[in-house]
């Protein structure tokens, strides 16, 4: 039987945003997602500030913790304008995916800053990288016939949350006017963010690269930037997750441990709200909260969870361990303690 870790595992593989809504109460703890596909059910969600809302009532406490995978931006093309738009996007914290179909513009050592690198024909584009709705693409190849194989792949696939193709005015009114015929795909093309980029006047590759990135930004941050984008309206922020921890928790059901997850916290800490850490009995920990005295003392009463089968709201203070070594941190974090 599939447990809850995988389907949340399988949501964010596709590209969804799901939360995990875990409701806790004297009788036991129910656990359910909600992905995003499920527009109703989504927008009854409690929204909350740094990817979750923690609720405190009388009856119990409730949890919505929201998830997204780090956004993957897709460069199709290895050129010039590549090279900075790669590493930039890393330091923004995308996902890197480079495609080109020359051997000296896609490898490794060109793109050290990508986590995918592929060389293949622009044909096969959709085969090797499955662009899904939750991806940036970029299309910025050395001419308007591989422009338009790009383009094509994304028209008849699952089409990106952003799309834009580099390339004079002509140019990119000719590959849209014959994909348009070919595809009959003209509210995707609408969508289509050509020429790419915000007006800044950039030159240089480096210039335009940021515009481009800008672009995406405001796209990933606003929304409805433009050209027929899709829309996001609601100001949410996502965890970024654990991927090795969410793994280990899918693979590993059968045995009782104790799960702890910062819901709030105040001051400075080690670890911002969503962190989350999983307690072996024999003392064994995956994943982080922030070490040290907070995850000794955290760790101490999950053994007893444990046992019990329970959960603990702990609020650990961390303003004396701070003054004792030393330490920047010193606020405090509200930890949500659960069996599993």
């Amino acid at each position: 039987m599939q447990n809850i870790y995988e389907q949340l595992l399988e949501y964010l593989d596709r590209g969804c945003r799901a939360a995990m809504v875990s409701e806790y109460h004297d009788s036991g703890i129910k656990r359910s997602l909600v992905c995003e596909d499920d527009c109703y059910a989504w927008n009854l969600l409690e929204r909350g500030d740094e990817g979750l809302s923690f609720i405190n009532k009388n009856d119990g406490l409730t949890l919505v913790e929201y998830y997204a995978t780090k956004p993957r931006l897709v460069i199709l093309g290895g050129g010039h304008i590549a090279l900075p738009l790669s590493r930039i996007g890393a330091v923004l914290g995308f996902n890197v995916a480079v495609f080109d179909d020359r051997p000296a513009f896609a490898n490794e050592a060109r793109f050290p800053d990508a986590q995918t690198v592929v060389c293949d024909s622009f044909e096969n584009v959709t085969e090797r990288i499955k662009i899904n709705k939750s991806d940036y693409v970029v299309i910025v190849t050395r001419g308007h016939r591989h422009d338009g194989l790009c383009l094509r792949s994304i028209l008849t696939g699952e089409y990106p949350r952003y799309a834009g193709m580099i390339g004079s005015r002509r140019r990119v009114a000719i590959v849209k006017k014959q994909l348009e015929e070919e595809t009959g795909q003209s509210g995707k093309l609408a969508l289509l963010h050509a020429p790419i980029g915000l007006a800044i006047g950039a030159v240089t590759p480096e210039e335009i690269s940021i515009s481009i990135l800008a672009e995406v930004i405001k796209e990933m941050r606003i929304g409805n930037s433009g050209q027929g984008s899709v829309a996001y309206p609601e100001p949410l922020q996502f965890i970024n997750p654990n991927m090795d921890l969410l793994m280990w928790l899918a693979k590993n059901h059968t045995e009782r441990i104790a799960i702890a997850t910062v819901v709030g916290t105040d001051g400075s800490t080690p670890r911002e709200t969503g962190a989350k850490m999983a307690i072996l009995p024999h003392g064994q920990v995956i994943g982080s909260i922030g070490g040290g005295c907070a995850e000794a003392e955290v760790m101490q009463k999950a053994i007893d969870i444990i046992r019990s089968g329970d959960y603990f709201l702990q609020t650990v203070d961390l303003s004396d361990a701070a003054e004792e070594d030393g330490m920047v941190c010193g606020g405090t974090m509200d930890v949500l303690i659960e069996a599993l």
